[in-house]
Order: structure tokens, then sequence, then C-alpha cells
């Protein structure tokens, strides 16, 4: 095969993994021009249409997927054997690529990521921050990120940050004006802001006491897909909002918002990062995993 095949097919697949020329070019540090070229040779070559390509999107012809779905075994098959290579090496190097929730990245990785950078020169590390649910091995990520009830059963799963506890919150204007809940039901009279992730499905607002579960569908005039906007809605007086403790802490020293019913929100275990059983570990994910078990699952938060 000729060499430029290699990289015809490597831009190929991360256009179809994006499904964005751009994108693919920022992963693979060529100009969209450069991807473009790429993709229009191989085309040329097979003489097949790979894509349909309209201003405001790209998506795989039935041509282009079936291309890809006898690629992505070979191309994982040349990524791990280049990885193999890096246990020849004094110190683990390379690229690590793990997807997770937003809301994981600015909890989780502050606390370690400069002490895992520090201590690998030779890695790069990127984190693709996603709230919805993916497959992390179609879509070529290394690792993934999610919290322990939503980590699929085939995984390898290690804590990632230790146990977490959600907390319900409100501005004193709001409850000075409405009053404070007693038991979770009684949010249902109240204005609740809602947070709903990209695949369109609304975070559901759990409460646990004792054996009783509760699951409620709370009310209110806001919902948003953006965490920031949600908080500044609750900071304005807005109505209640669930959110992780540590996101909201300072904000409660301060006298800017109110916790309410935490005899009915109970810690429960927290994020974990996984990986597929099946596959060979990297040298990067490897001591990304040791410094977390080194670090324990808190950290080494006091």
């Amino acid at each position: 095969m000729r060499t430029d095949n290699l990289s015809h097919l490597a831009a190929f697949a991360a256009v179809a993994r994006h499904a964005s020329f751009r994108k693919a070019g920022v992963e693979l540090s060529l100009s969209t021009s450069a991807i473009s070229y790429a993709i229009r040779g191989l085309e040329e070559q097979l003489g097949v249409t790979l894509f349909h390509r309209t201003t405001r999107s790209v998506s795989l012809t039935e041509a282009g997927q079936r291309l890809l779905e006898r690629l992505q075994p070979a191309l994982r098959d040349v990524g791990e054997a280049l990885a193999e290579m890096n246990e020849f090496r004094a110190t683990p190097a390379g690229t690590l690529q793990i997807n997770m929730p937003r809301v994981a990245g600015h909890l989780l990785l502050p606390p370690m990521l400069a002490n895992f950078l520090r201590r690998y020169p030779d890695i790069h590390f990127e984190a693709v921050d996603d709230d919805g649910m993916i497959d992390i091995v179609a879509d070529g990520y290394d690792a993934g990120v999610r919290l322990h009830e939503s980590v699929p059963e085939d995984m390898v799963a290690v804590p990632f940050g230790g146990v977490k506890r959600s907390t319900c919150v409100a501005s004193p204007e709001y409850i000075a004006a409405r009053g404070i809940p007693k038991h979770p039901y009684d949010l249902l009279s109240h204005d609740c802001i809602r947070f709903r992730f990209p695949s369109g499905r609304l975070y559901k607002w759990e409460f646990e006491q004792g054996d009783k579960k509760l699951d409620v569908d709370v009310r209110g005039r806001c919902t948003f897909g953006d965490f920031d906007y949600a908080l500044n809605a609750a900071l304005a007086g807005v109505g209640f909002f669930l959110v992780f403790d540590e996101q909201v802490e300072s904000l409660v020293r301060q006298g800017r918002l109110v916790q309410v019913l935490d005899d009915w929100l109970p810690p429960y275990p927290g994020f974990m990062l996984y990986y597929p059983r099946q596959r060979r570990v990297t040298s990067a994910l490897r001591a990304f995993i040791d410094l977390l078990q080194e670090l324990g699952p808190g950290l080494g938060r006091d």
C-alpha cells in the first residue's frame, strides 16, 4: 500500500468520527484544505463518493459507512502496534484521549492534571467533553469517564475522584419569598431549574433516605444545557437547582446559595475512568491509571 493511502485513510476516519472536515483537521494537526484534498484523492482512487457534503453537514454515504466498518479494526490494530512500541521507551509517551462529561473535567482534572503532565513530559493529553453516552471504542478514545451506574458492564472501571454528593440549592431571596421544602415532593410546588443533556434527556432529580428512593419530575420555566447558565439563574433567584456539592460549596459558604433537603441526598459512588477489557492498555493510559491509584479515589484531597 502506498504511504499516502494510510494518511488518506486516517483523514477519512477522522472526518467520519467528527462529521466535520474542520474538526478532523484539528485532531490530525492539518488544515481543512489538506483534509479535503486527502478525502478527494481517496474518493478518486476508489471511484466512489464517501461523504454527503452540504454547507451545513457532512455524513457518510453507504459506501463510506461500509469502508468505515471494515477500516476501524485495522486502524485500531495499527494504533495499538504503534502504542506497543512505547514499551521500549524509558518513559511513557504518546497521546491520551479521554471522553468525559464537562462537569467531570471541571471537578476531576484540576487536582491531578498538572502533576501528570510534569511527571510524563512526552505524553499529550486530550480531553473531549461530551455529556451524552458514546461508544468509546467505535469513536477511537483510549478511555471514558462516566458516573458509576453509567459505565458499560464489559469495561474495566477505575474510581476517579471518590464518592460524590448532590445538593439542592436556591438563593436566599428565593427562599425568603417561597419558603423551604421539607420533602422532595414539596419541590413540585416550586420553580426548579432543569438541565437537558445533548441527547435531549432531562436530568432526573433523585432523592434517597434509608430504603426510600424517589425520582421527582420537578417543574420550572427554565431549562438549560449549560451549567453556568443554570447556576447564574439560581443565583439570580429563579428557583432551586440540583448540582454536585463541590460545584457550589464556596457559594454556600458565602451565603449566596442555601442548601435544602440534605437528609435526602446521601453520598453515592462517583465517577469512573473506564476502558475496554479486551484492548491493550497504552503506556500513556497505564501511566494515568497509576497516578489515579497513587493519589487515591479522592485525588489527594484532604
